[in-house]
């Protein structure tokens, strides 16, 4: 697991063994606020451990961006921490969570122990604030990526965790191609200092635009394509090759897992616009 300090109260943490997951850390006079968790317990713990022993403070709270278990898993390891989520976070959490966790420990012994924490404290709406010894957490929903997708704005410090609103590739599979743009804008002129995406690197004041621009062109991009092969004479022979340089993306890493997503993404789309592009 890397450890990045990215502001002075501000840690942010990237798994080695998951997609290069992130979670992050954000110290207070009044305790630390732990923003999502990692996948395998064990850096979870290697965070909580970092936060009692070397911060030498206790986690008060832990935000959960969304339910997908790569970003939730280890919210159970944070004993006595209030959790706090979007309300549909709680509902998907508990209608969803439990089956899908069931069935990974079922072929991964070391989730033997986790158990699905349900959020304490949530929001049904589109905003919420939590003010945490000095420090003020805006919560804002982002729908797109999954129905109960938030971001967590520390104000302060001008830091944005985006979560997998933000990431190195776009993915809506499990929400909505149009809520993701229209969340993706919503970022715009945001004047942060640093934006911590769900997986992969920060990215710094001077990029952040460019980034949410690169993001909206791929998903433009990538409704032409897929637009233009349902029209074609072979809609599946012309769906398969949309590849992701076609659609303004290269050298993403993800350990590998992006050309997968974005396949994933092509079929959801196609899924979602046949009915539309046969009108």
């Amino acid at each position: 697991m890397q450890r990045e300090r990215v502001a002075d109260d501000i840690y942010v943490f990237t798994s080695d063994l998951y997609a290069q997951v992130t979670a992050g850390v954000v110290v207070t006079s009044d305790g630390a606020v732990v923003i999502d968790t990692l996948a395998y317990p064990e850096e979870t713990l290697a965070i909580k451990r970092f936060v009692e022993t070397r911060l030498g403070t206790t986690v008060r709270y832990v935000i959960n961006t969304h339910f997908h278990a790569d970003h939730s898993t280890g919210t159970c390891l944070f004993n006595g921490a209030r959790v706090v989520a979007h309300a549909r976070c709680r509902n998907l959490l508990e209608e969803r969570g439990r089956r899908s966790l069931a069935q990974a420990k079922a072929a991964s012994p070391e989730l033997r122990e986790i158990e699905v924490a349900l959020p304490d404290l949530v929001f049904d709406g589109g905003t919420m604030c939590l003010h945490v010894g000095g420090k003020t957490f805006q919560l804002l929903s982002t729908p797109g990526h999954s129905p109960d997708s938030i971001i967590v704005h520390v104000k302060e410090d001008r830091t944005l965790f985006a979560a997998d609103t933000l990431m190195p590739l776009p993915y809506f599979v499990d929400g909505s191609y149009d809520d993701l743009v229209a969340s993706l804008k919503s970022l715009h002129n945001g004047n942060y200092e640093h934006v911590i995406q769900g997986h992969g690197e920060v990215i710094l004041r001077g990029e952040v635009e460019e980034k949410i621009h690169e993001d909206l062109r791929y998903l433009t991009k990538l409704r032409e394509a897929v637009d233009r092969a349902l029209r074609s004479s072979e809609p599946e022979k012309a769906l398969e090759a949309i590849d992701i340089e076609s659609c303004g993306k290269s050298r993403i890493l993800l350990n590998g897992a992006a050309p997968q997503l974005h396949r994933r993404n092509v079929l959801a789309l196609a899924s979602q616009r046949r009915e539309v592009v046969e009108l």
